[in-house]
């Protein structure tokens, strides 16, 4: 580990001293990377730099022992009592280096796009779908990040039988990437006139969101139409053919998008989200390969599988592969679901710190 260390130090500084070369500013792009491979090393570095200076102060703690003779206990004991600071504190730099050194997921700094869809329980499953949009969209906005809307499927009471929308934002899939699966919802509907309590479930899929040049789409292989749109949206609305669906012929894959008056618009954000669900069965076919070793949501991608149950009337939610539940579902539903992120974040990482450090 330690010749890596020095090997990424050593890289760091070469990076810090070339943004001074003209041949490096005047280049936009050039700079552009290289300042983000610096910033992804910066972490590295500020740790294995605390390492070292822990490792300097043993030493020193070390040397005080020796030399201070029987007579000095006042001196020995502060130097053990430094020595051992010392020792905790490597400790301490050793493990966050291996979680650090961690091969990180290639997609954890994109922005994203979720899609939610109802699933079973009818009128109430598409509320809960609401209900999850609105979550996430709080969260986002907690964090920083930027959504925007790209289709949309009412229904009469306000619920939603299918949503996407694009998370904009450095990290956003590292930390919404353990959404996708299936949401279990346990509470009595509005339209549930006994006080009965109902089951439903809604699916959400998370897919990183993706550069054109990331996914080559043959224009030939598209089948695009225009049509008037549809709902809300004023005197504009059918007026003209604004909205976009485009059929991918060879997946068969079809999108669609209304929301923008502009047809121009809404082609960019049809073609948006055509080009993340081909990148996803891509990356699909990739994890399938190794599904006998990534069994949970933390490392599955696997959506079949129940993943979190929020139950309205206990005020709890339980996430179902680490085994988390917490009773605060009140101020979770308002975006406040970083308690839970935060512990399928810890428990991928332990889990691939006990297999030797696989990607996610």
């Amino acid at each position: 580990m330690l010749d890596k260390l020095l090997g990424i130090e050593s890289r760091f500084e070469q990076l810090e001293e070339s943004f001074s070369m003209p041949e490096i500013t005047g280049n936009a792009e050039r700079f552009r990377e290289m300042m983000k491979e610096h910033k992804k090393l910066a972490p590295i570095v500020e740790k294995f730099r605390e390492y070292k200076r822990a490792r300097d102060a043993e030493q020193e703690a070390l040397l005080l022992l020796e030399d201070a003779d029987g007579s000095d206990a006042e001196i020995r004991e502060l130097a053990a009592e430094e020595l051992a600071e010392a020792k905790e504190k490597i400790a301490a730099c050793e493990r966050e280096l291996q979680i650090l050194l961690l091969p990180r997921d290639p997609n954890d700094d994109k922005s994203v796009i979720v899609e939610i869809r109802g699933g079973a329980g009818g009128e109430e499953s598409a509320l809960f779908a609401y209900d999850l949009y609105r979550m996430y969209s709080m969260y986002a906005a907690s964090s920083g990040w930027k959504t925007e809307l790209l289709s949309l499927n009412e229904t009469g009471l306000g619920g939603f039988k299918e949503v996407s929308f694009s998370v904009d934002g450095d990290g956003a899939y590292s930390k919404l990437k353990f959404e996708s699966g299936v949401h279990r919802v346990q509470r009595v509907p509005q339209t549930e006139s006994q006080g009965r309590i109902h089951t439903s479930t809604v699916t959400v899929a998370v897919l990183p969101e993706v550069e054109e040049v990331e996914v080559d789409i043959n224009p030939a292989d598209l089948e695009i139409e225009t049509c008037k749109s549809s709902g809300a949206g004023g005197q504009h609305i059918n007026k003209t053919e604004s909205a976009i669906r485009i059929l991918h012929k060879p997946s068969g894959i079809v999108v669609e998008c209304q929301e923008e008056r502009s047809q121009f618009k809404n082609r960019d954000k049809a073609m948006k989200l055509l080009r993340a669900k081909l990148y996803d069965i891509e990356k699909t076919k990739r994890d399938s390969e190794i599904a006998d070793e990534r069994r949970r949501q933390v490392g599955t991608g696997d959506r079949s599988e129940r993943i979190r149950t929020y139950n309205f009337p206990q005020g709890r939610v339980t996430d179902h592969r680490i085994g988390l539940t917490l009773y605060t579902l009140d101020t979770f539903m308002n975006g406040k679901i970083d308690a839970v992120v935060n512990a399928l974040i810890s428990a991928d990482t332990a889990e691939r710190l006990g297999k030797g450090g696989e990607t996610a």
